[in-house]
């Protein structure tokens, strides 16, 4: 009897979520008037704006991933290695951007950093975008930390450590050499979680005026009709690549394991 509950649970599950992106995907064929085509997505692919806006975003995510590192695996590091009793805290700071809404993380930054402050950030492209990286970085925090923090729960960091100590390597050859390599896959779990946050915020790059892919979506959505949705599927379909892409690299991480 628990058995059927399940595979009733889990089939309203599929159908709720299922449903409503098998209409958007059968919508977005119908532009040409009686007959299926791919027309709103040769339309939306070959628009000059969304290839910039894409690449814009791609490239973003890009800087916002390497800074994300660089931010979390050392903090992870150092505070399970030294500092284990500050865990709690530092997860409750990284759990304050799903608290936070995004408007109001980037209204602190543009007060924070306009043209009359002490840091004038937004008076340049280049100062902006790097505002929207960091900004990008707090949206990404609390899943690429999680990311990190569970893979380092899983090696003796500690013994890693004092082993490669006694060879002589400092801390910067710990973290690259030892300890990176033995958490890549949580690494690459983050990092395709923040990709998808990235490749879809909408809120930060509109205020800040940078030519990203959300702002872009909402624009042709206002303006067009089945271009939206063929570019809809697109977002899901990239996001769901990027789920895909997680799951693989954790399970060919287990079956490496395994076979060691």
């Amino acid at each position: 009897m628990n058995r059927i509950w399940s595979w009733a649970a889990l089939t309203f599950g599929l159908v709720y979520f299922a449903l409503p992106l098998i209409g958007m995907a059968v919508f977005s064929l119908k532009m040409r008037r009686g007959v299926y085509s791919f027309d709103a997505y040769t339309k939306v692919l070959g628009d000059p704006r969304f290839q910039e806006t894409f690449a814009y975003s791609t490239v973003m995510a890009l800087f916002t991933i390497a800074f994300g590192v660089l931010l979390v695996v050392p903090t992870a590091y150092w505070v399970r290695l030294k500092l284990p009793g500050l865990r709690p805290y530092i997860e409750f700071l990284t759990l304050m951007p799903l608290v936070i809404p995004a408007i109001v993380i980037v209204f602190g930054y543009i007060r924070l950093f306009n043209t009359s402050s002490w840091l004038p950030l937004t008076g340049t492209a280049m100062g902006t975008n790097l505002l929207l990286m960091f900004g990008y970085t707090t949206l990404a925090l609390p899943y690429m930390y999680r990311a990190v923090d569970t893979g380092l729960r899983t090696i003796d960091v500690a013994t890693l450590t004092e082993a490669a100590q006694s060879l002589g390597a400092g801390w910067t050859t710990i973290l690259a050499k030892v300890i990176l390599p033995n958490v890549l896959v949580a690494v690459l779990s983050g990092a395709f979680l923040t990709f998808a946050i990235v490749i879809g915020e909408f809120t930060m790059a509109a205020l800040l005026n940078r030519p990203a892919f959300g702002p872009y979506l909402q624009v042709l959505g206002a303006n067009r009709a089945y271009e939206p949705a063929a570019l809809a599927v697109i977002s899901f379909a990239i996001t769901w690549v990027c789920m895909g892409l997680i799951q693989l690299i954790t399970r060919f991480s287990k079956h490496t394991k395994a076979a060691r």
